[in-house]
């Protein structure tokens, strides 16, 4: 059973192995409906490396627990965990050149909800999420991420999350290479995401989307592990102060705010 009842996402003294290097090393993390926890931390301080383990990278060796709604997920397919609820917003969004936007979409909510939407509520839904993320309905017929800007891979990351509403978004470095309005977009689509019981967790380097999403809870990942944990005020001391004052040496059980 789930230490917090109302939890979606926990990880459990998670380690991680990739390649015979302990990347991770003990963390622990609990996330509750509608809340956002950002994850900030030098480069190489191994934060896509947590998301993606959780997510079920096939690489990657996973020792400790990780829960999505209560139950133990740590030996399910990234499949499976996406059909539990569970979406990853990639760093690097690939290009899929033959598949179009909304038939990638339409055919990840039947996988999802087990039969198809009408065309009509489909095409009407699908309308509404491209409005909201101010993207061109024309990227709807055109093959995914292929010839799309940075910024515009970034932006249909936030659209498939609202049109799938996930249990939990993962969403890795989601405003890099956006510029100030498209950042504004897509930190409004997290916002409407975590009211609607996401939990979120959000990996930033920078404090600049933290300004339009307040997070509940920021966390500092320094040599794989969790060494302090606070509300949004840590991420302007990190601005302010950087990482090197932080020692990785010290691990902590970064649960609901503990500092």
């Amino acid at each position: 059973m789930s230490y917090l009842n109302n939890a979606v996402l926990e990880c459990r003294n998670l380690r991680v192995i990739v390649d015979d290097n302990e990347i991770i090393r003990g963390v622990d993390l609990t996330i509750a409906p509608g809340e956002v926890h950002a994850l900030m931390g030098p480069n190489g301080s191994g934060k896509s490396t947590l998301v993606n383990a959780l997510a079920g990278h096939p690489g990657y060796r996973v020792e400790g627990e990780i829960w999505l709604n209560g139950e133990q997920v740590q030996s399910l397919e990234p499949e499976e965990r996406a059909h539990k609820g569970l979406f990853l917003g990639f760093q690097y969004p690939v290009a899929i050149p033959g598949v179009t936007t909304s038939t990638m979409l339409r055919t990840a909510l039947k996988a999802k909800q087990g039969e198809a939407h009408a065309p009509s509520v489909f095409l009407k839904e699908l309308k509404r999420a491209f409005s909201r993320l101010d993207i061109p309905w024309e990227f709807a017929s055109r093959y995914i991420n292929d010839g799309f800007s940075g910024g515009e891979k970034k932006r249909l990351e936030v659209l498939q999350m609202l049109m799938l509403e996930p249990r939990v978004a993962l969403l890795d470095e989601i405003d890099s290479g956006l510029d100030i309005d498209a950042l504004k977009v897509a930190a409004s689509g997290i916002q409407q995401i975590a009211e609607q019981n996401t939990g979120v967790l959000l990996v930033t380097h920078y404090q600049r989307i933290l300004a339009h999403v307040k997070p509940h809870v920021v966390h500092v990942l320094v040599g794989g592990r969790i060494v302090k944990s606070g509300g949004p005020e840590q991420a302007l001391e990190l601005e302010d102060r950087g990482y090197e004052w932080l020692e990785p040496e010290i691990p902590l059980a970064a649960g609901r705010g503990a500092t």
